[in-house]
């Protein structure tokens, strides 16, 4: 609203041109109107469980011990944070996993960050966003809240694959769609070619307490 009074401001007074301050007020009434349809997560508390669940990136494979992404993310959180990812595990096994997990920590928000295994054997991407919206949809169905996390094709300059934003418009999803692209780019964040070090890990925490944070799970 600030914003549009400025500009309003700019057009009565002249100081600049009639179209441009026009088109300064379009761009400020899109990016406010954007913000307000950004999903949004209910605050967490103390007592409340998070799950992150995935595979080999979620077990922490190449981290150290104590420095896998979710113990990292306990620490800035102050947040519980179950690790229940296994490494090698494709959506298939993940969907047939879930339901257990959920059952046994009873969690207010499930950190989804699985796929990545399929894209490395040549799944058919179709029956992998069937996957994931059926774990999806499980969770949705519980009230628990979803975080999506994007996996990249197997191609260096790509961020995920497109059938994670799908599944995020069409659920209306927190998700982010670089992190783990633009890590995997960097060897120095690496152990091996598909895992991070303990340096990777913790970034990648940090990338996902900032999402959290700004979608409003954590004050």
């Amino acid at each position: 609203m600030m914003l549009q009074f400025a500009v309003n401001g700019f057009i009565r007074s002249g100081s600049i041109g009639h179209k441009l301050a026009r088109m300064l007020l379009f761009l400020c009434s899109a990016c406010l109107l954007q913000a307000c349809d950004s999903p949004k997560l209910t605050t967490l508390d103390s007592a409340d469980v998070v799950i992150a669940f995935g595979d080999s990136l979620t077990a922490g494979v190449g981290a150290s011990t104590g420095n896998s992404y979710p113990s990292v993310l306990a620490r800035l959180s102050g947040l519980t944070v179950v690790n229940a990812g296994v490494s090698g595990e494709t959506t298939h096994e993940g969907l047939l996993r879930l339901p257990k997990v959920i059952e046994e920590h009873n969690p207010r928000l499930l950190i989804l960050l699985e796929g990545g295994n399929d894209i490395l054997r040549n799944k058919s991407f179709a029956q992998v966003e069937k996957n994931l919206d059926k774990m999806i949809q499980l969770a949705l169905d519980r009230g628990i809240q979803v975080v999506l996390i994007g996996v990249p094709e197997k191609n260096l300059f790509s961020s995920s694959a497109p059938f994670y934003r799908a599944l995020a418009e069409k659920h209306d999803l927190v998700f982010d769609a670089n992190l783990i692209a633009g890590l995997m780019r960097s060897p120095s964040k690496k152990s091996d070619a598909i895992h991070f070090n303990d340096e990777g890990y913790a970034l990648m925490a940090e990338g996902i307490y900032e999402l959290l944070s700004d979608h409003g799970a954590i004050n």
